[in-house]
């Protein structure tokens, strides 16, 4: 009788796993590399019972993973490349979720002097005129893809660096590894700083430029394109990402007691 019981709840127990309803999202490696992640992804399973498989990439990656109907919905930030996926009819639409800002990191020493820059361009050009090393992702994510805008608002032309430039192709705090490693400067998203742990001889140098705004969005990926896409846990997770519940818990996720992201969402 015992074991009969016993074979009852397993079997309320393996329905039960069963009964959690699952959708896959590409989001960024800053995103996950904050932290923030591991707070949202528990509510969300408590409060809509669906199970979030996240595929961790570059926005360019992410944008590639939507368009061929691998995922359900992604998380960027990169908004021209967001608008061109929606303009190719892979994306229903663009939801604003939340924001932070891009910041230059660099040795303390700050051999290029960018920390008394008044704008990025003035910062970047400091950093090409002494050839201080710099670290860039390199990988076509939102953080490179913004990089490189950057540079070229600068006046500055990335094909035409020497080897102080170092592009490594990997995601943000692989990047920020290397550049920690190699005492670079480099620039990252003032979440995946405040949550890196290899800090070593870098700092954070300049920041507050508004080009450095920094917005995530959400877009889920187009049902008429893709017809197994999961729209409905996707619009599920738009409704929850957007409630007060979200707002909360994103606002109150600090480090230190510096907060990485503000939420922005509009019901």
């Amino acid at each position: 009788m015992k074991n009969y019981f016993m074979g009852l709840a397993v079997s309320a127990l393996m329905v039960g796993a069963a009964a959690a309803e699952e959708m896959k999202l590409a989001v960024t490696t800053s995103f996950h590399n904050s932290g923030l992640s591991e707070i949202l992804l528990p509510a969300i399973k408590e409060d809509l019972g669906l199970e979030v498989q996240l595929l961790v990439v570059g926005t360019g990656q992410a944008l590639r993973l939507g368009a061929a109907g691998d995922v359900d919905a992604i998380l960027v930030h990169s908004r021209k490349a967001e608008e061109a996926f929606l303009a190719d009819g892979n994306g229903t639409h663009r939801r604003e979720i939340m924001y932070n800002d891009f910041v230059f990191i660099g040795p303390v020493a700050d051999t290029a002097g960018i920390k008394d820059a008044q704008t990025a361009a003035e910062a970047l050009s400091q950093i090409a005129a002494t050839e201080a090393i710099f670290v860039s992702r390199g990988d076509d994510s939102g953080t490179h893809k913004k990089e490189l805008s950057l540079w070229s608002a600068a006046g500055q032309t990335v094909d035409d660096f020497g080897d102080w430039y170092r592009a490594v192709g990997a995601g943000m705090g692989a990047a920020l590894n290397t550049a920690a490693g190699m005492d670079a400067y480099i620039i990252a998203d003032r979440a995946s700083w405040l949550n890196f742990h290899n800090k070593g001889g870098l700092s954070l140098l300049f920041s507050g430029d508004p080009v450095l705004f920094n917005q995530y969005a959400y877009i889920p990926v187009s049902p008429e394109k893709h017809t197994h896409v999961n729209k409905d846990a996707a619009q599920k997770l738009e409704d929850w990402l957007v409630s007060g519940r979200a707002k909360q818990l994103i606002d109150a996720y600090e480090i230190n007691g510096e907060a990485l992201f503000v939420f922005n969402a509009k019901e």
